[in-house]
C-alpha cells in the first residue's frame, strides 16, 4: 500500500509490517560482541535520511539515573537543583522534563516540594516498578507520565529474565495496560537497544505499543536506551549499533512520532554527546541527560553539554540562561562536595585556563585567539591562566590582571617591574625542584610582599 508520508510528503510503501521472531536461542550478536575483544563496528552502507524535528528539547534523569552513581541528594539539594534547571532551561522549557524515584517517603517529599514551587518546566515525571500499586501511587501524586523498564535485548530477556521474546512482550504489554488503567502516560525505557534484535523484537514490540496507545487514546513515549554506550553515530553503520538507524527505524517502521521519541545514552566509549546529537539530527525530539553527566559507570549524557549543543545546532539560546551552568557547577562543588575533574568542558576549573606562556600572551592581545567563545558573557566564567614553570611574563601579567580584576587603565604589562620580579621568584621555585603549579594563595602572598598590599586595594 502506498501512503503520503506526513514527514517527507512523499509516497512511501506501508504494506510491510515486522512480526515478532520468537527464537529458540538468544541472538547475542557474537560477531560484534564476543566479550573477549573490543566490540566491533560493522558497516552495511545503508543510509537513512537526516531529519531534525521542528522542536527539540532536553530531559533530565539526575534524580533517578544520576543518583545511582553518587551519594543520594538530600531533599533540599533536589529542590535547589530543580530550581536551577528551571532557570537554565528558560521560559520555553528547553529542559522539558526531569525524572524522580517515587519509592520512599524521602523521594515523595522531594516531588511534593518541587511541585509546590509551581514551575511549569521541567515537568516532574517518575520512574517506578511495574505494578498496580506503584501506578496508583504515581497518579495520587498528580504525576502525568512515568517511566517503566522494558528491556529489549536477548541478553536481558533470555539471560536475566529467563523468558522467551513472546513472554517478555506479553509481560510488557500487560504492564502498559496497567498504566492505562491508572490513567498514567507510560514512558517505555527500551533498555539495551544497541544489543537488541531490532527488526525481530524491537519494531514488532513498539508496533504493538503504538496500537495499544491508539486504542486507549493515551500517548506512549519511547525512550531508546543505549544502556552500555555501544551506540555509534557514523552514517552507514549496521544495526544494532547505528544511532541513525535506530531513530529512523522507530519512526519509519513503528510509527513513533518525533515528539514521543527520546534518546538515553551512556559514555562508555566516549560517544554519549555525539550520539545524543545524532539522535536529534535523525528525528528524536528529546535527549535524556544528567547534570555533570553523573551516572552509572562512565556516566550519562551531560545536560550542560547538550545545552551548548542545542545552541550550536539551532543558532539560538531560545531563552536558556547558560550562566546557570556555572552556578550549578559551583553548587556541586561548594554544597554537594562533588569534585568536578578540572578539565571537564564548560564546568571544570581549567576548561578555559591556559598554562603556556605563549598562549597567555595571545590572551592578553585578544582572548578570542585562545578561548572557545566569550565564556565570560555566556557562562560567567572568564578565560584564565594557571601559573607554572611555563607561564612566562605574559602569563603572569594576565593572571595578575584577571585575579585582581584590574581595569584596562591600571592593568600591568609583561614588562612591568612587578611582573619581572614575580617571574624571577617563580623561576627560582622551579629551579629548586618544584613541580606543582602555583596556588592562588602563594601568588597573592608574594604580590602582597612585593607591593606592600597596594595592588590588592586597587
Amino acid at each position: 500500500m502506498l501512503e503520503i508520508s506526513s514527514k517527507t510528503n512523499l509516497l512511501e510503501q506501508k504494506n510491510y509490517r515486522y512480526s515478532l521472531q520468537d527464537v529458540e536461542n538468544p541472538n547475542l550478536y557474537r560477531d560484534i560482541y564476543d566479550y573477549e575483544s573490543i566490540p566491533k563496528i560493522p558497516f552495511n552502507h545503508r543510509r537513512v535520511p537526516m531529519g531534525m524535528p521542528e522542536e527539540i528539547w532536553i530531559t533530565d534523569t539526575s534524580f533517578r539515573d544520576g543518583q545511582q552513581a553518587i551519594n543520594p541528594y538530600t531533599v533540599d539539594q533536589i529542590v535547589d537543583l530543580y530550581k536551577l534547571m528551571n532557570k537554565l532551561g528558560g521560559p520555553y522549557g528547553i529542559i522539558r522534563q526531569t525524572e524522580f524515584f517515587a519509592y520512599s517517603e524521602k523521594d515523595r517529599e522531594a516531588i511534593r516540594r518541587c511541585q509546590e514551587l509551581g514551575l511549569r518546566f521541567p515537568e516532574i515525571t517518575t520512574w517506578i516498578r511495574a505494578n498496580k500499586k506503584d501506578f496508583q501511587l504515581v497518579k495520587d501524586l498528580g504525576i502525568r507520565e512515568t517511566g517503566i523498564l522494558v528491556s529489549c535485548s536477548d541478553y536481558h530477556i533470555f539471560k536475566k529474565m529467563k523468558m522467551t521474546r513472546s513472554q517478555a512482550m506479553r509481560q510488557y504489554l500487560d504492564t502498559v495496560a496497567m498504566a492505562f488503567e491508572a490513567g498514567v502516560m507510560p514512558r517505555c525505557h527500551l533498555e539495551d537497544i544497541t544489543r537488541a534484535d531490532f527488526y525481530g523484537f524491537v519494531v514488532p514490540f513498539v508496533c504493538e505499543l503504538t496500537k495499544m496507545s491508539q486504542e486507549a487514546q493515551i500517548p506512549i513515549r519511547i525512550r531508546a536506551c543505549d544502556t552500555m554506550g555501544y551506540g555509534v553515530p557514523y552514517t552507514e553503520v549496521a544495526l544494532p549499533r547505528s544511532v541513525p538507524g535506530i531513530v529512523y527505524g522507530l519512526q519509519h517502521y513503528a510509527d513513533v512520532e518525533s515528539n514521543y521519541l527520546e534518546w538515553h545514552g551512556h559514555n562508555d566509549f566516549y560517544k554519549a554527546v555525539t550520539n545524543a546529537s545524532t539522535a536529534w539530527l535523525y528525528g528524536a525530539s528529546a535527549v535524556n541527560c544528567t547534570l555533570m553527566g553523573i551516572g552509572e559507570r562512565t556516566g550519562n549524557v551531560p545536560l550542560e553539554a547538550m545545552c551548548i549543543e542545542y545552541a550550536s545546532l539551532r543558532g539560538s539560546l531560545d531563552g536558556m540562561d547558560l550562566t546557570v551552568i556555572t552556578e550549578i557547577a559551583d553548587y556541586y562543588k561548594n554544597v554537594i562536595g562533588y569534585d568536578i575533574p578540572p578539565m571537564t568542558p564548560f564546568v571544570g576549573r581549567s576548561f578555559n585556563e591556559t598554562r603556556a606562556g605563549i598562549h597567555a600572551d595571545g590572551l592578553m592581545k585578544d582572548e578570542e585567539i585562545y578561548n572557545i567563545f566569550n565564556t565570560k558573557k555566556l557562562l560567567n566564567k572568564p578565560a584564565s591562566v594557571m601559573i607554572g614553570q611555563n607561564s612566562g611574563l605574559a602569563g603572569i601579567a594576565y593572571w595578575i590582571n584577571d585575579n585582581y580584576q584590574l581595569p584596562a587603565t591600571s592593568a600591568v604589562q609583561k614588562t612591568d617591574p612587578l611582573v619581572v620580579e614575580m617571574k624571577a621568584w617563580i623561576d627560582a621555585q622551579y629551579a629548586a625542584g618544584r613541580v606543582a603549579a602555583m596556588s592562588v594563595a602563594e601568588l597573592e602572598a608574594k604580590i602582597e610582599e612585593l607591593t606592600g598590599g597596594t595592588l590588592a586595594r586597587l
